[in-house]
């Protein structure tokens, strides 16, 4: 080959990383949903109200893609940065291993998962206290019930959900000492997060058992739970959205997990040139965990629950309340 062509082959070659570069850093946002799909009610749901929030905000589109199955997370995942995609924002714990392999492929790629902790100079990890809004619905549940026993019925039996389960827990025995909860795991797989149906029998289930008052968190599988205890005539108690208008006067409450507020932040950052790899967590005192109190349950909630639940969300923010976080170590100290 002539030297110029060379020269010429080296300067396209450069032109191109430029390009590829300069693609790598500019902002187009993509978010890859959890199994349950974007309009679960629940979880998946959240981050797609904080990425419209945004959207609606800024006019700035975002891609988004609904895995069916979990070979899709890092194939996901990977076509998006091929295709300039920054930031990506990963939906939920079960991304770690794909994000954690393809964040090293495109170290210029920005990052985001909920959920997980990927240890990448190019990753932005999202953690909540779902143990800490979990004690608060506990407590609610406690004080509400008229059996004296109440449900919980979990997704995949995972530390995660083992840790909204043991705040529920301790949040019970707190508002009544010798309360009975049962608990339920709904499976070992990721499809313990979709299954409706078997939501559905377990709620069903733990109301034969003596249980008025049914907390899931569950995902799309918590949408059989809901419906479960409203067709039993109990109360159910959603999670991660507000899922209170659901089935109105029959659900308690939901516990607030706000994923929207923590994706909406994360584009507003990425945006305006604030984004950061690391790990946030947020809790009560970071308004990142709740309870729903709307016109659809404000009747179910007595002027002594209200109380004790704003004390006791007041003393875990100020740090006089501590609730257990099993994903910290050891097992959960009450049953």
């Amino acid at each position: 080959m002539a030297l110029w062509l060379q020269r010429l082959a080296v300067a396209a070659l450069l032109l191109l990383g430029a390009s590829a570069g300069a693609v790598a850093q500019s902002f187009a946002p993509a978010l890859v949903y959890d199994l349950g799909g974007r309009f679960d009610k629940s979880f998946n749901e959240a981050a797609f109200t904080g990425a419209e929030r945004f959207k609606a905000e800024t006019g700035i589109a975002y891609r988004e893609f609904e895995i069916r199955n979990d070979t899709q997370r890092e194939q996901a995942l990977r076509t998006f940065a091929q295709r300039g995609q920054n930031p990506i924002i990963a939906v939920g714990f079960a991304f770690r291993a794909a994000m954690e392999k393809v964040a090293g492929e495109f170290p210029n790629t920005r990052f985001v998962i909920i959920d997980a902790t990927v240890d990448r100079p190019n990753v932005q990890n999202i953690l909540f206290r779902e143990h800490e809004g979990s004690y608060l619905v506990g407590l609610l549940a406690a004080m509400k019930s008229q059996s004296g026993a109440i449900g919980f019925v979990g997704g995949m039996d995972i530390p995660l959900i083992r840790k909204f389960a043991c705040g529920y827990v301790q949040g019970a025995r707190a508002g009544r000492a010798d309360i009975r909860i049962i608990q339920n795991m709904t499976g070992t797989t990721g499809a313990a997060f979709s299954d409706p149906v078997r939501g559905g029998e377990l709620a069903r289930s733990q109301i034969a058992q003596g249980a008025d008052v049914v907390y899931h968190a569950a995902g799309a599988t918590g949408i059989g739970v809901l419906q479960a205890t409203a067709d039993s005539g109990k109360l159910g108690i959603g999670v991660d959205s507000n899922q209170n208008a659901l089935h109105p006067g029959r659900v308690l409450t939901s516990m607030l997990k706000r994923v929207d507020v923590a994706i909406h932040a994360a584009l507003v950052a990425g945006r305006e040139g604030r984004w950061s790899s690391g790990t946030t967590v947020l809790g009560l005192a970071e308004n990142g965990v709740d309870w729903a109190d709307d016109e659809h349950n404000r009747t179910l909630i007595t002027p002594a629950m209200r109380e004790a639940v704003a004390k006791a969300a007041d003393d875990i923010r100020a740090g006089r309340l501590r609730v257990h976080d099993v994903m910290a170590g050891g097992d959960c100290p009450v049953r």
